[in-house]
């Protein structure tokens, strides 16, 4: 039976992922402030690719700041730094793709049911039977546009934090959050099941997420608001909360409506607008 404390072992992760661009770059380190620090620094130094994953965080990171909740061996903490030859319009819709990885590969590891157990909250949230199990933080750079050919994608930094062994959270997050433990029934006695291992998934989500990158270089943004609608039940017909960061009023409430061919989220407002969701997140009213 694994447990918590064991090492990772990246062999057996780059064995998995041979055929991906992410074989060879696989890094992983007891604790660490932050995988995304170390990613943000290697690509200022010039690279463009690498996997960094850690036991522990220290400064681990969400969206709007918010620290993510990283003791050590209980979850998956990834960071992979990319750099498909993409334009930045595209780059809008990484969040998603990245999101969809992260949901297949829990989906085909543990047996969860796409959408109707693991759904993806927009824009980059993974919600297990309503509670968060998940997030994904992605930060972009890109070079600058040489007239008539638009501005191209430098590197996109993707993190990835994953509930895995957590039996308890802290009393502000317990009744928001999960664990993908937690959520499995014991396969011979009542309560969770048993410790799980962290190599497996990392594997899957580096599978499909090197699928999902080929395919983001290839889609057209019509095709792709067709299809993240069938992976999340946030994007039509939703009540949510926009708990918006560019709205003067701190928010507003509405029905979500699908997504524009930039990849924004559209709402129809209880106030009769039509809002484009820039940036913020998502709750239910």
């Amino acid at each position: 039976m694994p447990q918590m404390s064991d090492p990772f072992n990246l062999a057996e992760v780059e064995s998995a992922i041979a055929e991906t661009e992410f074989h060879g770059w696989l890094m992983s380190f007891p604790t660490v402030p932050s995988t995304s620090d170390l990613a943000l620094k290697a690509a200022h130094a010039g690279s463009r690719h690498g996997v960094w994953i850690a036991d522990k965080q220290l400064a681990g990171r969400g969206r709007g700041g918010h620290a993510w909740h990283s003791p050590a061996g209980a979850g998956l903490y990834m960071t992979a730094l990319i750099s498909p030859p993409i334009p930045m319009q595209s780059a809008l819709r990484l969040s998603f793709r990245v999101a969809l990885a992260v949901q297949s590969a829990i989906a085909s590891t543990f047996g969860f049911r796409i959408r109707e157990q693991i759904d993806i909250r927009w824009p980059n949230d993974l919600l297990l039977h309503g509670r968060k199990c998940g997030g994904i933080l992605i930060d972009t750079a890109s070079n600058p546009a040489a007239p008539p050919l638009p501005a191209m994608l430098r590197y996109a930094i993707i993190g990835i934090g994953i509930n895995l062994n957590h039996t308890r959270f802290p009393a502000e997050l317990e009744a928001i959050a999960t664990s993908l433990r937690r959520e499995l029934p014991h396969p011979a006695l009542p309560g969770p099941a048993p410790p799980l291992r962290r190599e497996p998934l990392a594997a899957a989500i580096l599978l499909a997420l090197d699928r999902q990158l080929h395919a983001l270089t290839e889609s057209q943004p019509a095709t792709d608001n067709l299809q993240l609608a069938t992976f999340s039940s946030w994007l039509q017909g939703k009540r949510v909360r926009v708990e918006a960061r560019d709205d003067n009023h701190g928010g507003y409430t509405g029905t979500t409506a699908g997504l524009n061919p930039q990849g924004f989220l559209l709402v129809a407002g209880d106030d009769g607008q039509l809002h484009t969701v820039l940036s913020g997140g998502l709750r239910e009213p």
